[in-house]
Parts: C-alpha cells; structure tokens; sequence
C-alpha cells in the first residue's frame, strides 16, 4: 500500500518537474516552490484512491470464485450422486 502512494507522490512531482521543464522556467523558484507539495499531495491522494479500489475489486474477485468454486462443487455431487444411481439401478435391472 506504501510503496503505491509513494509511487504517485513521486510521479506528481515528476509531473511538476516536467511542467517546468516544458515551460523552460528554473525548477525550484521561490515563488513556485508551494506547488511541489501540492503535486505530491494529489499523486499520494490518488494512489491511496487507486489502493482502495484494488482491494474493493480483489474482495469482489474472491468472493466471486468462492461461489463459483461452491456451485462446482454442488454440480459435482449432483453428478456423483447421479451416476450413483444410474449404477445401482443397472446392477438391478
């Protein structure tokens, strides 16, 4: 969780270097050195917004394999138990 916040706190003051870079204006003037934080805040808001729905959707992967595990099973002894009787009433016929 850590290491993608931390990523997107660096990628917004990448994105800030960069702007300065294409405007040719010096990186670190004192007038524009509010808006690094700024930058970081916004990547680390949304890397800890893109964690949270990579756990929403885990969450939501899992328990959608659990019921498609348990509907396997399900299926599964029906079929045992049908294959079951088909034996035993040909073994009597």
């Amino acid at each position: 969780m850590v290491s993608r916040i931390l990523f997107w706190t660096g990628f917004g003051l990448v994105t800030r270097l960069w702007q300065l870079g294409i405007e040719m204006r010096p990186f670190f003037n004192r007038q524009s050195l509010w808006a690094y934080p700024v930058f970081g805040a916004v990547g680390a808001s949304f890397g800890y917004w893109l964690e949270g729905v990579d756990q929403r959707q885990t969450a939501m992967l899992q328990e959608r394999k659990e019921a498609i595990l348990e509907k396997r099973a399900r299926r599964a002894q029906r079929e045992a138990a049908a294959a079951a009787s088909a034996n035993g009433t040909a073994i009597q016929a």
